[in-house]
């Protein structure tokens, strides 16, 4: 666990160094190395040719033995077929020269050839047939480097622990033989180091490698693949896609192959569930593999391909059938809109005559208005003449008609200007007036303001009077300019003789509910009896209210 969190904090510390470029804009570049890939196969082709036309008829044997051993090189990972051709070129010319290490060094060459390209019997009977204490010291290294990698390729066809023991044994002898200060070396000391787990030394080391490398040296791509693989054990995805796809990338714009780091990062996609990255480079791949004749990369595929292969053809069949849909969708759409441009021409037409018979209603609207008037003057003057025998009755009457004279009022000033925009053909104003509700919020804060001033100017001592109807803890204490609240408002309602709940959820705009608890609460707080708490209330101001 120790060990995790310093792994961790590490990573937070070195990471930034190397990472100017986001995880988009590497994916970005291994894209658009994927479109331009037949471009670097045929610069690598033409270098590759014009080498071969430098050779001259009077090289030595030696000469033209490093004259093929140049192409092999090239063709190492490129084309495996055309460098098992060079090899065997130098066999003929090491047994003609009769020169052991050049026999040898043609053999493990031919060796790690076979091996990569599934010809494991023959890659083994060569590796028999030579006599490891023969071998002069310069070709130790790969003598222990075709082993290795015969156990690797081996192990793709037919994995056993015992192949990856053989792997670390052969490796571990590598380590014996190679010079500490070369990449070779640090390199299979990183592989060493985290197959035995030591991952934040080995990170650690790679970073700094990386540092001093460039993306068209070879050692790059091995460096961030390995990068990758420290990054996968330690479950980082992002980090893991970084890195893959640096090495893919490089291994592309270098013509290798046989590269792992791209069917890595296919997986990593897969995984992912990006099938659609998945399956385009699990295709580059296999095509790599193919045209390179490595058959351990291709078996190494082979599953994983159909498996991601197959979930792409059910993505694209998907695909068809959505845009087969859309493609309805479209025509229906496009069918509704012509039958909509039609429509909104007749009503265009329609609005025309409407705007005329809208002119004529208005000016209608303006004598309703005179003869409405007419009616309130005539209602004054009968509110007037009504009889003064219950001066409460009467008081309450004249408030009321003076509302409503207000209103009216208000009324006329709102037609007025609906009236001036409408003439004016301002409709949006209309609309925007219509559709606001501040005036109606505005009138009902009027509305119980003056319902509460009347109230109280016929039963001044309602508030007093309630409250001495509850318990001293739950009376009513109201806040400052506040005449009634909402509970004072109901029952001053039941004062006045409206005691359905309806009509007085319907005045004060509250639901059924709310009325119901209000008046629930207030019984429960009452220091009366609660089945007579609303009788004694409405026999509030009885014998002080004024007549």
């Amino acid at each position: 666990m120790k060990k995790y969190v310093l792994f961790l904090f590490f990573v937070l510390v070195n990471v930034p160094v190397f990472a100017a470029d986001s995880i988009d804009d590497i994916l970005a570049k291994l894209n658009r190395a994927l479109e331009n890939k037949e471009h670097y196969v045929k610069l690598k082709e033409e270098r590759i040719l014009n080498f071969k036309k430098i050779k001259s008829d009077s090289l030595t044997k030696e000469q033209e033995y490093n004259y093929n051993k140049t192409l092999y090189t090239e063709y190492q990972k490129f084309n495996s077929d055309s460098a098992i051709f060079y090899v065997k070129k130098n066999l003929k010319i090491a047994d003609q020269l009769q020169n052991k290490d050049l026999l040898h060094l043609a053999q493990l060459q031919l060796v790690t050839l076979y091996s990569s390209s599934g010809k494991y019997r023959e890659s083994e009977a060569i590796l028999k047939s030579i006599d490891k204490s023969k071998l002069s010291k310069n070709l130790l290294p790969n003598y222990f480097i075709a082993y290795r990698e015969f156990f690797e390729h081996y192990a793709a066809n037919s994995y056993s622990i015992h192949y990856i023991e053989q792997i670390q044994k052969y490796r571990d002898s590598l380590l014996t033989v190679l010079d500490p200060k070369s990449i070779t070396y640090k390199i299979n000391k990183i592989q060493q180091d985290i197959y035995h787990k030591k991952l934040v030394s080995s990170q650690k080391e790679l970073l700094l490698l990386l540092k001093n490398s460039k993306e068209e040296e070879p050692q790059y791509a091995m460096i961030t693949y390995l990068l990758g693989k420290i990054y996968e054990k330690t479950h980082q995805v992002e980090l893991q896609k970084k890195y893959y796809a640096l090495s893919a990338t490089a291994d592309i714009k270098n013509v290798n192959k046989d590269n792992a780091s791209i069917q890595e990062l296919a997986l990593v996609f897969y995984e992912i569930e990006d099938v659609d990255m998945a399956y385009k480079l699990t295709q580059s791949a296999i095509e790599d593999a193919l045209y390179c004749n490595v058959q351990f990369r291709t078996l190494l595929m082979s599953e994983v391909y159909s498996i991601i292969n197959t979930v792409y053809l059910e993505k694209e069949a998907k695909r068809k059938t959505e845009l087969q849909l859309y493609l309805l969708c479209i025509s229906l759409l496009s069918a509704f809109l012509i039958a909509a441009v039609i429509y909104v021409y007749k009503q265009m037409k329609r609005v025309s005559k409407i705007r005329g018979e809208l002119y004529e209603t208005s000016q209608k609207l303006a004598e309703l208005n005179q003869d409405i008037s007419e009616t309130n003057k005539q209602l004054q003057e009968r509110n007037a003449q009504l009889s003064e025998s219950n001066h409460v009755k009467e008081e309450y009457i004249a408030h009321f008609f003076s509302l409503c004279s207000t209103y009216i009022n208000k009324l006329e000033n709102y037609r007025i200007i609906l009236n001036k925009k409408a003439t004016a053909k301002q409709f949006d104003e209309i609309y925007k007036i219509l559709k606001s509700t501040t005036l109606v919020d505005n009138e009902l804060e009027e509305l119980y303001k003056n319902f509460d001033i009347i109230f109280l100017n016929l039963y001044p001592t309602f508030v007093k009077d309630f409250n001495a109807l509850l318990i001293k803890e739950e009376q009513i204490i109201l806040k400052q300019g506040e005449l009634l609240n909402t509970e004072l408002r109901i029952f001053a309602l039941i004062r006045l003789g409206i005691t359905d709940s309806v009509k007085i959820a319907a005045f004060l705009r509250y639901s059924l509910s709310t009325i119901y608890n209000y008046r629930t609460r207030a019984r429960n707080k009452a220091a009366v009896s609660r089945n007579d708490f609303e009788e004694m209330v409405i026999k509030i101001g009885l014998i002080t209210q004024k007549m």
